[in-house]
């Protein structure tokens, strides 16, 4: 194959693998404006009626609204435990600290239906009634593994030389913390807070055995479903996606927009200068 040939097969590989991964969400999406339903194919009569029905639809609308608390939620509890537990198992030594990262990863690699269970057995045995706060938990749980091996692959990629450079010039460990390692973080969590929120959003197994009376997005869609697929399972998925593409796009200004990494390093030259000053 002659290096003109090699380009034109990687573009069309590259062509083929996106078509497989987005042409299915092209073909949701505009079977959403399908008047007809969802049989045939090219659609016929666009429309958007079935928007309208969406926006009409009270409980849909709040599985959404559980499904962004529960969500929310599931980002704020992994990142608190997370990041600590990422901080220990990157920057100190300790008994068995290879086999706890070892253990991290086992939320990961365990079948949902098995964690949700689990999580079932705890909660009943705990005297606790089902409940979106027991989704939370459940979520947070699960998620949390994931959280943690993000971060902690953050703190790996960090480069030591500005904390022992504050450190040197008498920043606190807590100035430290918060004037130059989270700044230098800010790719690694947001990007966490992201995937987490997009897997806590999508978690059927472990809601299924933990909800109470109310439902979240996916089992709500999951109950619909059971009964025949309409364009307005279409619709809300085709909002999802556009709401997925904002908050990507909004998450990549805000890493590119605000250069944190530069006040970390003004913070270490302030330092600097003043301890030149005092010299």
């Amino acid at each position: 194959m002659s290096l003109r040939q090699k380009p034109l097969a990687l573009t069309s590989f590259a062509t083929c693998a996106y078509a497989f991964l987005y042409l299915p969400i092209a073909v949701l999406i505009l079977y959403s404006f399908n008047r007809d339903g969802v049989g045939g194919f090219p659609p016929h009569h666009l429309t958007f009626d079935w928007y309208r029905v969406l926006f009409g639809d009270s409980a849909m609308w709040s599985a959404v609204g559980n499904s962004v608390v529960v969500a929310v939620a599931a980002v704020i509890i992994s990142i608190l435990i997370g990041f600590p537990a990422a901080y220990a198992l990157d920057r100190y030594g300790f008994p068995g600290k290879a086999v706890l990262q070892r253990l991290i990863l086992l939320p990961l690699i365990v079948p949902g239906v098995i964690t949700g269970i689990s999580l079932l057995l705890l909660v009943v045995s705990g005297g606790f009634h089902l409940s979106l706060t027991t989704v939370i938990l459940g979520h947070a749980t699960a998620l949390t593994a994931v959280a943690t091996t993000e971060i902690l692959a953050g703190f790996l990629k960090l480069d030591r030389s500005l904390e022992e450079a504050s450190a040197d010039l008498g920043a606190s460990g807590l100035q430290t913390l918060w004037r130059v390692v989270l700044p230098l973080m800010r790719t690694s969590l947001l990007g966490t807070a992201l995937l987490v929120f997009t897997l806590s959003m999508d978690e059927i197994a472990v809601t299924f055995f933990l909800i109470g009376r109310e439902n979240t997005l996916p089992l709500e869609i999951w109950s619909r479903l059971r009964r025949g697929a309409t364009p307005e399972m279409n619709a809300i998925s085709a909002l999802i996606f556009l709401f997925s593409l904002i908050m990507i796009f909004l998450s990549q200004r805000l890493i590119t927009g605000r250069d944190r990494t530069a006040e970390s390093a003004a913070f270490t030259e302030t330092l600097l200068s003043e301890a030149g000053a005092n010299r």
